[in-house]
């Protein structure tokens, strides 16, 4: 296993702090749980993966707009960097999730969820209403809130990788290439919170930062919610 990331350090583990029971309970969430146990009912996966595919097309165009947000050639480059990876996670995702039938054409020409939706528009009017820092703030609970959840349950003995049908999905969330994105991301917003004055502006970021997470937690409720009945 690569090495492990600290998560409750710096502005960003205060941010998490102050969002309470908001953070533990989208990366503890019942689809999580399940996923790590192998006992997810697959219906609730694929229908994850489908607006998962049309999340990372909204995610990629938010970075495109903190690339525009940014003032400094320093800043453009982490914020390319954020779009590369994106652009880059989109065809693994596609081709994993071809082994679950689904093919791209189907998956760009499926409905958003009204869940992704609101998510992610939430980030994109953050990112126009507000500066660089409220924008990163918005993005990372998808960029740290993924990367945790991954952990954990890697490092969770009652996680189960072989023979589940999601042992390939979790295992992607520890290579330390991806580990190396979400430390750059943590890094950013050090640097921009220092930069963009975070501490006087903490109560407003917090209420970005919370936001964005009780729509990480719905949109994990909406794969859950496809469970046969």
């Amino acid at each position: 296993m690569t090495s492990e990331i600290d998560f409750r350090h710096g502005f960003f583990g205060r941010l998490r702090a102050a969002a309470g029971d908001q953070w533990t309970g989208y990366v503890g969430h019942p689809f999580v749980r399940q996923l790590g146990a192998g006992t997810l009912p697959e219906a609730c996966f694929r229908r994850f993966l489908v607006q998962d595919y049309l999340f990372l097309v909204q995610f990629g165009r938010a970075y495109g707009l903190a690339a525009y947000k940014s003032t400094s050639l320093a800043d453009i480059r982490v914020a390319a960097a954020g779009l590369g990876a994106v652009l880059a996670e989109i065809p693994l995702h596609v081709g994993y999730c071809a082994g679950w039938g689904l093919s791209e054409a189907e998956m760009a020409a499926e409905p958003e969820a009204a869940e992704t939706m609101t998510y992610t528009r939430y980030v994109t009017d953050i990112g126009h209403t507000g500066d660089l820092l409220d924008l990163t703030v918005a993005l990372m609970p998808c960029v740290a809130g993924y990367a945790e959840v991954g952990q954990t349950l890697l490092a969770d003995p009652a996680t189960v990788l072989e023979g589940s049908p999601y042992g390939a999905w979790l295992r992607n969330y520890d290579s330390e290439d991806y580990k190396a994105g979400v430390r750059l991301a943590l890094d950013k917003l050090e640097d921009l919170s220092r930069r963009y004055a975070g501490e006087a502006r903490f109560a407003s970021l917090s209420r970005i930062f919370t936001t964005a997470t009780r729509l990480e937690s719905a949109f994990w409720q909406m794969g859950l919610d496809a469970a046969p009945r």
